[in-house]
């Protein structure tokens, strides 16, 4: 009897195989998950007819004999700044309502050839910029936890489609924590690769030196499973790494090895950081000495200076990125006749742009301005460099640093919205490692006593995955509530 229940990707493989699931199966009951789900707000396209056609294909290969693919029938979502050959991506944005994409990213590709299915797209902050999914198009996601708080943001939608069954995994993009935060809100695992190690091509830009495609899975493991099929070179985008990375292979990680452990003492100590997150993390800091890792706390004086940075470089390169957006070639056109170029251009941006992104663009136009650029632009760029070697000072006596991924847990609709700055400053934790580039994962571990999850942060040197998914399958294993 053919049926179907999920709990990773080795498993819903092994049925594969077994012949008591089926591709199809698994297509239907996500699309029977997605219907009943409306009110979360979380997918904005679902490609169902291609869903089951991609299903049957890869069912008929199976019983044909041919071997597993390593995605073989994963039911993948992508955010809804992914471009995907002939299906719609608008960044949230109304300045790309009814665009389609001319060419799939390479990600994307990646997927499609390991196996995976592409059951629809996930809704986010516009462009990209938000820390709550309430700047969007479409309207605000819901966390699936709590329908009345936020998923977090920009990859809400993302988070929540994996949280609330919608599909097996799916792409993010984090330029700030936009992966791990909503993973943290949400109770899943999010993945920030190093920069670079994953593509950037086909992902409509935020901020080119800080952009990552990010994964969003239930565990490690499949994070670990869909990373190895994307990581790698790509001569379509010269920012990408041009050496092949190590596979990720958990099963044979050394489950007795000693890790070196840092922590940021300031980040234990930052205001507004939630005292049982806090104490939460300490335990388990505690507790991995206790099993005889080592772990120290390490000073860091710049951390006050992590968000400002953050905010002057991505406002800036955004402001660049996003002035291809001008109505003229594609995207939002006002209605009516202008009264001359500038005007016209002032027209489709004013009504094509949310609030939030016409905020980000002012502020990146302003530090880039005459007077303005040295005192703004080359001083953050300056302090990036100094958080860039600070960081690889500590990884030269630690394998991995351990921080908060938020302040606190999922807010309230509307309450981080009231405040720009509030928002901007619960990324505290997370811009860090794109300011630095370092991968991040964000394992959910903990429950708070409101009923909603949240973990910690794992950051490990650039160029060192498999050790950061190798340490958070350790700490899944050792310290999730079940």
């Amino acid at each position: 009897m053919v049926g179907f229940q999920f709990q990773d990707i080795a498993g819903y493989h092994q049925q594969l195989l077994a012949g008591t699931t089926t591709c199809a199966a698994a297509v239907e009951h996500y699309l029977q998950a997605i219907s009943r789900q409306p009110h979360l707000n979380a997918m904005v396209g679902v490609f169902e007819a291609e869903a089951r056609g991609r299903a049957a294909q890869l069912d008929a290969a199976l019983q044909a004999g041919q071997a597993l693919l390593p995605l073989h029938g994963v039911l993948v979502s992508i955010k809804d700044v992914l471009c995907y050959e002939g299906h719609p991506v608008s960044a949230a944005s109304h300045m790309l309502k009814g665009y389609q994409a001319v060419y799939s990213a390479t990600a994307v590709e990646r997927l499609i050839k390991a196996g995976a299915i592409i059951i629809g797209s996930t809704n986010c902050d516009e462009f990209a910029m938000g820390s709550t999914n309430e700047h969007s198009a479409f309207g605000p996601v819901r966390n699936a936890a709590d329908t009345e708080r936020v998923p977090g943001g920009s990859s809400g939608g993302a988070a929540v489609a994996v949280q609330a069954g919608l599909c097996m995994a799916s792409l993010g993009s984090d330029t700030g924590g936009s992966v791990r935060q909503p993973a943290d809100y949400c109770g899943v695992t999010g993945l920030k690769p190093g920069y670079g190690r994953i593509s950037r091509w086909g992902l409509i830009a935020y901020a080119s030196s800080f952009d990552c495609v990010g994964i969003l899975a239930n565990s490690v493991a499949d994070v670990a499973l869909i990373y190895n099929q994307l990581a790698g070179p790509d001569g379509k985008d010269s920012t990408a790494d041009t050496t092949t990375p190590p596979q990720v292979d958990l099963q044979t990680m050394d489950k007795a090895s000693a890790y070196r452990l840092a922590y940021l003492a300031p980040t234990m100590d930052t205001e507004g950081l939630d005292p049982e997150i806090k104490t939460a993390i300490e335990k388990t800091l505690a507790q991995l000495q206790a099993k005889g890792h080592k772990v120290a706390a390490v000073p860091f004086p710049l951390l006050e200076y992590i968000v400002p940075t953050y905010y002057v470089l991505t406002t800036a390169e955004a402001s660049s990125n996003l002035g291809r957006f001008d109505g003229i070639r594609y995207g939002h056109q006002a209605a009516g006749q202008p009264d001359d170029l500038t005007a016209f251009y002032r027209r489709n941006r004013s009504e094509g742009f949310g609030k939030e992104v016409q905020r980000r663009i002012m502020l990146g136009s302003f530090v880039l301005s005459a007077g303005y650029y040295d005192a703004y632009f080359t001083k953050a760029q300056q302090v990036r460099q100094l958080l860039v070697d600070a960081t690889a000072q500590i990884f030269k006596e630690f394998d991995a640093i351990i921080m908060p991924v938020s302040p606190h847990v999922a807010p309230r609709l509307g309450e981080a919205t009231a405040d720009p700055i509030a928002m901007y400053m619960a990324d505290i934790f997370t811009v860090f490692a794109n300011l630095t580039g370092v991968p991040a994962l964000a394992v959910p571990l903990y429950r708070h006593s409101s009923g909603l999850p949240f973990g910690l942060q794992v950051l490990t040197n650039r160029g060192e995955e498999v050790l950061l998914h190798q340490l958070g399958a350790y700490l899944e294993d050792h310290f999730a509530r079940r």
